[in-house]
């Protein structure tokens, strides 16, 4: 199983940058980048700030495939 997620369709949908993200959830704009190219795998706590921030739960944001 691989660790998906739909981060950059939702931060795109909430007119988020990458670096305005990365500001709201206390990391590094590489860090989302690295997740929304399947590079890094966030922590559960990092998961659920993001999710959070999008507004969506976070079973949809992040999925096994």
């Amino acid at each position: 199983m691989i660790l998906m997620n739909t981060v950059r369709e939702y931060r795109q949908k909430m007119s988020f940058t990458q670096e305005e993200l990365a500001i709201e959830v206390g990391v590094s704009r590489q860090t989302i980048i690295s997740i929304e190219k399947y590079r890094y795998k966030p922590s559960l706590e990092l998961a659920m700030k993001i999710a959070q921030s999008l507004k969506i739960k976070i079973e949809v944001l992040f999925y096994f495939e």
